[in-house]
């Protein structure tokens, strides 16, 4: 091989400048678009703790509204149901809530004039139902039936379901994002790895008439293009963990926002951006080279 490629044993240096002005904006677009990508994979990963805890919740619970018939008191009524539903299989707790607490509910709709004391104001009961054996609402209207008791029973399954299609929508609607900033980091990589290596041709030539072989050039610039990528991936996936950290710390522990928890497990996603980074920078860099080298004579 050229002199060129003797390695000096007391003073080293390196084929490639170790500085390039075009190095900078490099770095500083992938790193935005790193930034980018990881925040909205922690905004995904939010979403999806947050309909979790939704359909939890509300898997978890019912509501029965109570009717009195003639005869009793809508709170002696109430109280009837809540101890009825009790002895139900799969009811961990059953509370009936008083009058203040039903009107409360109520007044948002109707306001708070129409709630005059000959109101026959509906008692509700709440239910707290075993996660792991809840029983259905035809159970508990069974149960309501056998004992007289005038009530219907809500399991909350329209609201389920109407919450599990918001959250596949958020989820979907995440990814989809998530996906296309990725894409698009990855193609800003790949183009920008292509052209400084098109603006270092120079260098290529000098190489390969020197008798340096494609697969010793594409290595050269593919270890110095995906330690570009790396650094980039690095400050845009540390940037983004410390925006996520203050957001968790200045939310009180809430995350982005109250319906949107982040855990601080979820900052980890940002862990392979650099490793990502680092492959596209380098295998762009690599087949550039080694495209440019097999078009010189």
């Amino acid at each position: 091989m050229s002199a060129l490629f003797r390695v000096d044993r007391w003073r080293p240096g390196p084929l490639l400048p170790p500085r390039d002005s075009r190095d900078g904006a490099l770095i500083f677009v992938v790193a935005v678009l790193c930034f980018l990508a990881c925040l909205t994979g922690f905004a995904a990963l939010a979403s999806n703790r947050a309909a979790h805890g939704w359909t939890a919740q509300l898997t978890g619970s019912a509501t029965v509204v109570v009717r009195a018939r003639a005869g009793e008191t809508p709170d002696s009524a109430a109280a009837r149901a809540a101890e009825t539903l009790a002895g139900v299989k799969g009811v961990t707790e059953a509370q009936a809530l008083p009058r203040e607490k039903a009107e409360a509910l109520l007044e948002p709709w109707i306001g708070k004039a129409a709630l005059v004391d000959d109101l026959p104001t509906p008692r509700l009961v709440t239910l707290d139902l075993a996660p792991d054996n809840p029983p259905t609402a035809e159970v508990l209207d069974k149960a309501l039936k056998t004992a007289g008791v005038d009530a219907t029973v809500d399991d909350h399954s329209r609201w389920i379901a109407d919450i599990e299609r918001a959250a596949n929508l958020a989820r979907l609607a995440a990814l989809g994002v998530f996906v296309l900033i990725a894409a698009t980091t990855a193609a800003v990589i790949a183009f920008a790895t292509r052209a400084g290596l098109a603006a270092r041709r120079d260098v290529i030539e000098v190489l390969h008439f020197s008798g340096a072989e494609q697969s010793f050039i594409s290595s050269l610039f593919q270890n110095r293009f995906a330690a570009m990528g790396a650094l980039a991936g690095l400050l845009g996936g540390a940037g983004a963990a410390i925006i996520g950290a203050l957001a968790r710390w200045l939310g009180g522990g809430a995350g982005l926002a109250p319906v949107l928890p982040l855990a601080w497990i979820d900052l980890a996603a940002a862990l392979p951006c650099p490793l990502a980074a680092a492959l596209i920078a380098g295998l762009s860099a690599r087949l550039a080279a080694s495209r440019i080298v097999g078009d010189m004579p």
